[in-house]
């Protein structure tokens, strides 16, 4: 039991919509973090296809909101962190920002707005307080301007990751010391204006970082768990207790009835042995089966508002967290879908699995490998750590899909990751002749060599937050496993 408990207290980890039973309620998160991204007009009919209704950004791009205009479908724009010194330093700015991203879409027959996100988990711990001073300022002024362009009906928030509250029992909830006041300040602004908490709760992650100390049954919702009793009430899974102990953290800062929606929720499906997908369909299933029961918590009882995390996977997001973010979708890169799932729990009317992606256009079935007549070797280490640092190894990681794919696999994996990623660029085969083009597909067991799509959009100019340090340290884990 000390165990649980101490589980609960460490949830708190880092890095949607209206629960009903009808699947047309769905809610996800759409990042383009990706070397190749869906059109816009295929993203559409993907949610349409799923009878997902409302998405949520992490920017305003206009290509991607224009192709939502008279779709009836609900766009949660977003303002990155870097945007928020900036917006709380100036009014006009945030005018600007409105004018621009928000009253250009709202004409008749455009794009459905409801809430702006302005920054996304800005008072993490690793930001050493960066956002602290320029978030709220931030939401006030992008409020404001909302309010005086007309559309006060549109609400700022952002989304707070769970660990700026904790306890180890709901009950004991509260928000986080060293930002207390900021949280309490934040609280009461948004409930003034009638703007959500929005939170996001990753019991995967809470399994992550603590390992064999933290009960899997506890992240899932099949009653498996032993876990918590507090005050009477048994709490079996970790998002209940989760979602309680906010409730009590805003009941103890005077907004008991404040709206609370989960910004982000999912399991990743490679990069780590817990990230697979048996765990993220039971994780799923279960998931969606509470959402359709609509049963709530014993604080907040009732449907929930939640957004899953995510739509897609993005090979270029950030792998500091872990090699598993690159793999959070519930679709592979292409709108494949990663396996079967009811996403009504079995009581909507909508599709009882998922519909992959129609119309995507894939890159000539072209394959870069190690090249076995090379008699250089040499080069091997640096080209693998170059193709690994600009590319994506994250598959090769203990535990996930092409662990097992031995040495040369190891090698023809990084290397045609950077082929594909580098829309299939003579110049990216070539590693000082180490590498050469086959038609022949190098796919082995679990793990599939991809053919990367025809891009939707601007291949990005560097790696999200992919820095040279956590870049180095994959790169030894896979060089190791080859030598």
């Amino acid at each position: 039991m000390q165990l649980v408990r101490a589980a609960v207290l460490f949830w708190t980890c880092t890095v949607f919509l209206f629960a009903s039973t009808a699947v047309n309620s769905l809610g996800v998160n759409f990042g383009t973090q990706a070397s190749h991204t869906l059109l816009p007009t295929i993203l559409v009919k993907l949610l349409k296809d799923n009878g997902i209704n409302k998405i949520k950004l992490f920017d305003a791009d206009s290509w991607y909101l224009n192709a939502f205009a008279g779709t009836g479908i609900e766009v949660m724009p977003g303002i990155p962190n870097l945007e928020l010194k900036r917006l709380s330093g100036d009014y006009d700015q945030a005018k600007s920002w409105v004018k621009h991203n928000i009253t250009t879409h709202l004409y008749d027959g455009g794009v459905k707005i409801k809430y702006v996100t302005v920054g996304n988990e800005p008072f993490l711990t690793s930001y050493n307080g960066s956002y602290l001073k320029t978030t709220l300022p931030a939401i006030q002024n992008i409020q404001r301007a909302l309010d005086e362009a007309g559309h006060g009906n549109i609400k700022a928030t952002t989304p707070l990751n769970a660990d700026v509250y904790g306890g180890s029992v709901p009950s004991e909830g509260d928000f986080r010391s060293d930002i207390k006041p900021l949280m309490l300040d934040l609280v009461k602004y948004l409930n003034s204006v009638h703007s959500p908490f929005l939170v996001n709760i990753y019991p995967f992650l809470s399994l992550y970082q603590q390992g064999a100390t933290f009960p899997i049954d506890f992240a899932m919702f099949d009653g498996n768990a032993q876990g918590i009793n507090d005050q009477g009430r048994h709490y079996d899974n970790m998002l209940d207790a989760n979602l309680d102990t906010l409730a009590w953290s805003l009941k103890k800062a005077g907004a008991s009835n404040m709206k609370i929606i989960i910004g982000e929720i999912g399991w990743p499906t490679d990069g780590d042995i817990h990230a697979n997908i048996s765990l993220a369909k039971r994780f799923y299933s279960g998931f969606f089966k509470k959402m359709a029961a609509n049963k709530g918590t014993f604080e907040r009882p009732g449907s929930l508002d939640y957004y899953l995390f995510g739509l897609i996977d993005e090979d270029m997001k950030s792998i500091a967290p872990g090699t598993f973010e690159r793999h959070w979708g519930m679709f592979y890169y292409d709108g494949k879908p990663k396996y079967e799932m009811d996403m009504t729990g079995g009581q909507g009317n909508g599709p009882k699995s998922l519909v992959g992606a129609k119309g995507v256009l894939y890159q000539d079935k072209s394959w870069c490998v190690f090249n076995l007549e090379a008699k250089d070797l040499s080069q091997v280490a640096d080209s693998i750590e170059y193709a690994c640092v600009n590319g994506d190894c994250t598959s090769l990681e203990y535990g996930s899909t092409c662990n097992k794919i031995g040495k040369n696999g190891n090698i023809s994996y990084a290397f045609n990751m950077y082929y594909q990623m580098n829309d299939q660029s003579v110049e990216a085969c070539d590693f000082n002749g180490l590498a050469t083009m086959t038609t022949l597909d190098p796919s082995e067991g679990t793990c599939k060599f991809i053919i990367q799509i025809q891009s939707g959009g601007k291949r990005c100019v560097h790696y999200h937050g992919l820095n040279t340090v956590v870049g180095v340290l994959l790169l030894l884990m896979v060089t190791i496993a080859l030598f």
